[in-house]
């Protein structure tokens, strides 16, 4: 099946189970939860009995009008705490996590869910604000996280889950950047103009998405199951109803009317990936299974550039705050 029919037949004839997981005693973080996926991932954990849920969101504000809410309806108490993390900022990433591994005795699951899909260029941090929070920040979290999760599974005898909320439109990300010269992958990316054009963003989103893919897979593969004691996986939520891409194209808000799952559905797919255990360790799901990313993904080109992606990264993170990926 094509990947264009695979779209639609995954969004018209598919309808993800509604999650049964018990998440007693449970610690889990959900970031970007105030609105959309996120925060019905965070009402599903809560409803399915965890013990904590973090809303690890930008402004505390909405976070608390989202807390409000998920505990009225789950009419669960004291569950849902909101903690302040601002994905634009490196430094709000490591005080979150390094927060988080003070003060919760536990992390079990931690569910990378924020993200952005700009319309505008702008520089956050070091690079194009796309690739800092989709991809920069959200591997720095991911690697701040990790020693925590790794103390939960020796300290409480279990196996945590990271999941990076991901996305099938990596299969349509024309990444011309590849073709930079080794080590220059993320410099160009970072380029406003390239060969005195300006570069447009329409295809920056899917390229981010590729690069976690890429990113996770690498990790994952370092650090095998066997030996890794948290389980790392991707997961694809399906194209959902949500304030999501607001910056977007317009042409987005019309196939969201004809398309879109809701928010609720599509945040069953981000609870299933959290739950799952080693054999998703390093995997790609997709309506609420295991599935083979692209073909790109798994070919040897797809292969080197993988490592390339890996190389500089971990470089760059390292630059962010030394030792951090040291996991």
């Amino acid at each position: 099946m094509s990947e264009i029919l695979r779209f639609f037949h995954s969004q018209f004839f598919v309808t993800p189970p509604k999650p049964t997981a018990n998440f007693t005693g449970k610690t889990v973080i959900v970031t970007g939860s105030n609105v959309g996926l996120g925060k019905e991932a965070a009402r599903h954990f809560t409803a399915l009995n965890a013990s904590t849920v973090i809303l690890a969101v930008r402004s505390l504000e909405k976070g608390e009008v989202a807390r409000t809410d998920i505990e009225t309806s789950t009419n669960r108490k004291d569950v849902v705490k909101v903690m302040q993390l601002d994905m634009s900022s490196y430094q709000s990433v490591l005080d979150f996590a390094s927060k988080a591994s003070k003060e919760l005795e536990r992390v079990d699951i931690a569910v990378l869910n924020a993200g952005v899909n700009r319309g505008v260029w702008e520089v956050f941090e070091q690079d194009e604000s796309t690739i800092t929070v989709n991809v920069v920040s959200t591997f720095l979290l991911a690697f701040a996280l990790l020693p925590k999760m790794k103390e939960t599974s020796q300290k409480f005898n279990t196996r945590p889950t990271l999941t990076v909320v991901s996305s099938e439109v990596h299969e349509w990300a024309s990444f011309e950047e590849r073709k930079a010269l080794d080590g220059q992958i993320f410099a160009r990316l970072n380029e406003k103009t390239v060969g005195g054009k300006q570069v447009g963003l329409g295809n920056r989103y899917q390229v981010s998405k590729l690069l976690e893919i890429l990113f996770g897979r690498a990790l994952c593969e370092r650090y095998p199951s066997s030996s890794f004691p948290v389980t790392v996986n991707l997961v694809n939520p399906g194209f959902c109803h949500s304030e999501f891409g607001r910056e977007g194209p317009g042409f987005l808000a019309i196939m969201r009317f004809l398309l879109a799952r809701t928010t609720e559905v599509g945040a069953r797919t981000l609870v299933h990936a959290a739950s799952q255990g080693v054999e998703s360790h390093g995997k790609y799901l997709s309506d609420a299974q295991i599935t083979e990313p692209s073909v790109y993904v798994r070919s040897e080109e797809g292969k080197k550039d993988q490592e390339r992606v890996w190389k500089e990264l971990t470089k760059k993170l390292e630059g962010i705050s030394e030792g951090v990926t040291r996991i």
